[in-house]
């Protein structure tokens, strides 16, 4: 059940990325700059859950404020979707962060780490089962850290939440 939530929350959280970087595609592609701003975003997402967890105090708000910057952040280091959104790896162009017009495009979740990297090119190369033994398992080794370290995060979050901001949190998805 706490995956499926999970899966539904990033899905939603995929979705809303992914249709604002195409609003940001079709503007630069009509020559406009764009106006998608990434701290204004998170911005709005914070004074979001000041409303919703009801923190009227400053100094409340600031411990807060720092906990959920640190799940957000451990979410973000668990790599999001990986490779790409619901379709196979792409082939013939590299990686995912294709040289587009002299700027680099990222992946959704953020910069792949180096084992995802080197898995990935371990594949691409058509490695031996070994060697992509090897990389699987490095790679699998560090998404346990980083599930340990987003783990670490949420229950510092909730240790200085009230059981009604708890709730909220999880359905906003920042625990689970």
């Amino acid at each position: 059940m706490r995956k499926l939530q999970y899966m539904l929350v990033s899905m939603g959280a995929a979705i809303v990325l992914l249709t604002s970087a195409g609003q940001l595609n079709a503007q630069q592609d009509r020559g406009g700059r764009g106006n998608f701003d990434p701290e204004q975003m998170r911005a709005r997402m914070m004074e979001r859950y000041r409303e919703t967890f009801e923190v009227k105090d400053d100094a409340e708000w600031k411990l807060l404020e720092g906990r959920i910057t640190k799940v957000m952040d451990a979410r973000r280091e668990m790599g999001g979707f990986g490779r790409g959104f619901g379709g196979p790896p792409r082939r013939g162009g590299g990686s995912d962060a294709a040289d587009q017009g002299g700027q680099q495009r990222r992946r959704f979740g953020g910069e792949p780490s180096p084992e995802a990297d080197s898995l990935e090119k371990a594949i691409e190369a058509k490695a031996s089962n070994d060697e992509i033994k090897a990389k699987l398992a490095k790679y699998r080794e560090s998404q346990k850290t980083k599930q340990a370290n987003l783990e670490k995060a949420q229950s510092e979050l909730r240790q200085v939440l009230s059981v009604k901001q708890e709730a909220n949190a999880v359905l906003m998805g920042l625990l689970q």
